[in-house]
């Protein structure tokens, strides 16, 4: 839209979601304090359509996400509810009574050592409850994490990581946090762990008033809001609340784009049998009335599978990782997310929420997989050309949606994104005379390249691709996952694509036969949280269903 940003508010929803959330909201800090840059092209993505703009109550003018994230009593370590830019609540409830007061202080938990540097890097909490804000580049984003006797970037130990509170670095509006208080994050008792539960918790006055009135307070600032999108555990209760907060905003927002990432962390194991079936049930349920009520549902897994047997994570040339750290899972799917998430924040010919999910879900298809390549490999004095050529006729990014290889499957229509390639290298710098190896080398531009690359690899297939210069930033407290041997890197290039593939087709199959193997007698405490027998057999009957849309299909991209 030419004149201001098309706004999105996002929805954070688990423990998992806000792993996946903290480093998105990392990353969108650190490419905001390099807008200056001059190798980069400045104001390819507008933050606007992320943040807002704000004054707190002392004049400072402030700039957070458009973000409200719903997590567990005990999941917030020492971050505080209301955050720290504004007032806090018990102050201003002292300067409206005039009576005496009495004071009772509950201990806090311990600050994580990493988090009291960024403290101290960021910005000083005052004596009279006051974040004091140190300045900042530009007057957005965060200054570099690093305090007086550390001059290198601080990066948290993955032992101190414990919460996703503990490496976030960007400050939250009050209006942000709502905690669920009648299930604990920590513990074996009080845990959200069946989708019915999360479905009872929007039912509820209480939680549902205030997600509505934390929905219409960012809502009613937006000049032009072209959606939300949702990123969601499925692997819990979580599932159910992401479903009720769709149907919500499907009910209230009619029009607006709901994108909906369904998250869930890394491998699991077969002994765990309970937490297995739970995990199905609720990855079942949350995907299914994801579905119906988004306008788009992309899963996201590190995993090699959704269903009941366990399959191994899958590999990253050139990422070491560890499966079992959500530090590190989460740290991937967030750099894919940035990636993917790209169309729809462009300044200048962004594709809408709603015209993506459009494009993508015809003829019932609102499911789609994503995958990327992380770092996008290109040697020094390679071209983009030379670098395509490379993958030959293999599909160029990794699955991230656990839904196997996508070799040998259909693509109806894609949307890709390449990102952080210099512009000197989109062509290919022949010398005059010399025959182009391939038609890639004979093109003029990055994106003629791109879109023949992609017309080569999936002929007929409806395509959507966008080339920037912008890389995915990746500066601390993003976990170290490349070579050992390399320096300290800060951004990298990035491939990513969504897709509507016919691997969705198989993946929906197996997870109705995972479903009719299970005897609900041996899990009545799932069912116990509302569920009834009919809803798993309309349950079955809709994975089949929608699972069909995905067989075949060849007349659909003639």
């Amino acid at each position: 839209m030419a004149g201001g940003a098309r706004e999105v508010l996002t929805l954070q929803l688990g423990h998992f979601a806000g792993f996946v959330g903290a480093h998105w909201w990392n990353q969108q800090d650190a490419a905001l304090g390099r807008a200056t840059d001059a190798k980069e092209s400045p104001g390819e993505l507008c933050p606007d359509v992320l943040y807002r703009t704000g004054r707190t109550l002392h004049g400072q003018d402030t700039y957070t996400p458009r973000l409200i994230l719903m997590d567990l009593k005990g999941s917030l370590s020492s971050l505080k509810e209301e955050g720290g830019l504004y007032r806090d609540k018990q102050l201003d409830a002292a300067i409206a009574w005039q009576g005496k007061l009495t004071t009772h202080k509950e201990e806090l938990c311990p600050k994580n050592p990493y988090l009291q540097d960024f403290l101290s890097a960021e910005g000083v909490l005052s004596s009279d409850g006051v974040w004091r804000v140190k300045s900042i580049p530009n007057g957005k984003g965060s200054p570099p994490l690093t305090t007086a006797t550390t001059p290198k970037p601080l990066i948290p130990t993955e032992a101190s990581i414990r919460v996703w509170s503990d490496f976030l670095r960007v400050h939250l509006h009050p209006r942000s946090i709502c905690m669920i208080q009648k299930y604990n994050h920590d513990g074996e008792a009080g845990r959200l762990e069946a989708f019915g539960q999360g479905e009872s918790v929007l039912k509820e006055p209480k939680y549902q008033e205030e997600l509505e009135d934390r929905l219409h307070f960012y809502v009613e600032e937006c000049d032009y809001l072209q959606g939300f999108q949702i990123l969601c555990d499925l692997h819990d209760g979580f599932s159910g609340v992401g479903a009720k907060a769709a149907e919500l905003l499907q009910d209230e927002y009619s029009g607006r784009g709901i994108i909906t990432w369904g998250l869930l962390p890394g491998p699991y194991h077969r002994g765990e049998a309970q937490r297995n079936v739970y995990r199905l049930l609720n990855t079942a349920f949350g995907l299914m009335h994801l579905t119906t009520h988004s306008s788009l549902v992309c899963p996201l897994s590190l995993g090699g599978s959704l269903g009941l047997r366990p399959e191994p994570p899958v590999n990253f040339p050139y990422l070491h990782y560890d499966a079992t750290l959500p530090f590190h899972c989460s740290a991937i799917l967030a750099t894919a997310l940035d990636t993917v998430t790209v169309p729809y924040r462009l300044c200048s010919s962004p594709v809408s929420m709603v015209h993506l999910a459009d494009m993508l879900s015809f003829c019932g298809k609102k499911m789609v997989t994503a995958g990327a390549t992380i770092p996008f490999p290109l040697a020094p004095g390679q071209s983009l050309p030379d670098s395509l050529m490379q993958f030959g006729g293999a599909t160029p990014w990794t699955p991230l949606s656990a839904c196997g290889e996508p070799s040998g499957t259909r693509c109806f229509a894609q949307s890709v994104v390449l990102r952080g390639i210099d512009r000197a290298c989109h062509t290919s710098q022949l010398t005059p005379g010399t025959p182009p190896p391939s038609s890639l080398h004979a093109c003029t531009t990055g994106e003629e390249v791109l879109a023949q690359y992609l017309q080569q690899q999936q002929p007929r297939v409806m395509s959507s691709s966008h080339l920037l210069l912008t890389p995915c930033r990746v500066a601390p407290p993003y976990p170290h996952l490349f070579s050992s041997c390399s320096p300290q890197v800060e951004s990298i290039p990035v491939f990513g694509a969504l897709c509507s593939s016919s691997s969705l087709h198989q993946t929906l199959e197996a997870l109705a036969r995972d479903l009719t193997k299970l005897d609900l007698r041996r899990w009545a405490s799932f069912m116990d949280a509302g569920l009834e027998h009919d809803d798993v057999a309309e349950l079955l009957q809709e994975l089949q269903s929608l699972a069909q849309c995905y067989q075949g299909g060849d007349s659909l991209v003639d």
